[in-house]
Parts: C-alpha cells; sequence; structure tokens
C-alpha cells in the first residue's frame, strides 16, 4: 500500500519553480509517491479505473498545485468529475466507502503575496477561504480535512526561499503521517 500519495496537477509543470520544489523534496521521501497528472493525462481524459486503484491503494492523500484564478486547474476538477463522482455517487459500497477518513491535504502555490489575499487585497478573500469548494469535497467524501500547506509569493521566491518551502512541506508530510499513525 503506498502511504502517502501526492498527485501534482500543474498545467506547466516543466517551468514551475515552487511545485517542482515541493514535488522533488516530497519524492523522495519513504512511502510516498507522486503522480505528475498532466504528464499522465495531457489530454485530459482521466482513466478512473487507474485512478480509483490509486486512492485506495493510499494511506493519506495530497493534492499538489497552483492556484489559478482562485481555483485548481482544470485537470484537477475533471479528475474531480471523473474520480470521485464515480466513488461517491455510482459506486459508494465498493470504493468510496473505502476511503473514509483517509487524511487529504492541499498543497497550493499563489503567485501572490499573503497580503493580496486578506479583504483590502487584491484578491479579497484568503486563500484559505478560496478552497473552502475542497474542504466541502473532502467532507462529503469523509476524507479528513487537513489544515491547507500553502506558499505565497511563489514566482518571486528565491531559490533559498524555495528550499525553505521544499523542507517545511516535507515537515507538514511527516506530520501527517504521525497523526495518523497515532
Amino acid at each position: 500500500m503506498t502511504q502517502t500519495l501526492i498527485l501534482l496537477f500543474h498545467p506547466d509543470y516543466q517551468n514551475s519553480r515552487a511545485n517542482r520544489a515541493l514535488a522533488e523534496a516530497a519524492a523522495n521521501q519513504p512511502g510516498t509517491s507522486l503522480v505528475d497528472m498532466q504528464a499522465l493525462y495531457p489530454d485530459g481524459r482521466i482513466d478512473a479505473d487507474v485512478e480509483v486503484a490509486r486512492l485506495l491503494a493510499a494511506e493519506r492523500i495530497v493534492l499538489q498545485f497552483p492556484v489559478q484564478w482562485y481555483s485548481t486547474p482544470p485537470l484537477l476538477k475533471a479528475w474531480q468529475d471523473a474520480v470521485l463522482t464515480r466513488m461517491f455517487y455510482i459506486h459508494y459500497e465498493a470504493e468510496g466507502a473505502k476511503l473514509a477518513s483517509r487524511p487529504l491535504l492541499i498543497a497550493a502555490t499563489a503567485g501572490n503575496i499573503p497580503e493580496a489575499y486578506t479583504p483590502s487585497g487584491a484578491n479579497l478573500f484568503s486563500l484559505r477561504d478560496l478552497l473552502k469548494p475542497l474542504q466541502a469535497t473532502a467532507h462529503r467524501c469523509a476524507l479528513a480535512w487537513q489544515e491547507p500547506f500553502l506558499i505565497y509569493d511563489a514566482r518571486r521566491a528565491d531559490a533559498e526561499a524555495l528550499a525553505a518551502a521544499a523542507d517545511h512541506y516535507v515537515a507538514r508530510l511527516a506530520q501527517l503521517e504521525t497523526r495518523q499513525a497515532a
């Protein structure tokens, strides 16, 4: 069984500095499986059978992505529609119910500074508020919502800041493991 499954949804991963730093650090951790979903499904057609099996084999689930226009990348939404709809509306007893209480961590990067995500900032809402649809999804799927791991100002972060963020990400994943093992 895969212990920690990280599903990376980035439409331009090759040019991402922040998501790449996080993903590369996390992928080197024992018991962690990282899947570049855009590379796997460049045409956007999700293989629901494969994805359901992948989820059922995981103890912990991480969705990693850049926030784009206050939302997730399109492929993540397509994945939700194909996989979660199947698991929780069509085959609940055989599939969806088996995921109950598994932790879900959102790891999201944002291009702007934290102050931009305030009521008086450019984005009007906090990043946590913008992620509420994912929290509602976790609730509906009986997944254990974890406090999101958020990186701000990702576009301008230098190598030192990205290395520190990657270290914090790995530590956060280890805390997720510790919390579930207790």
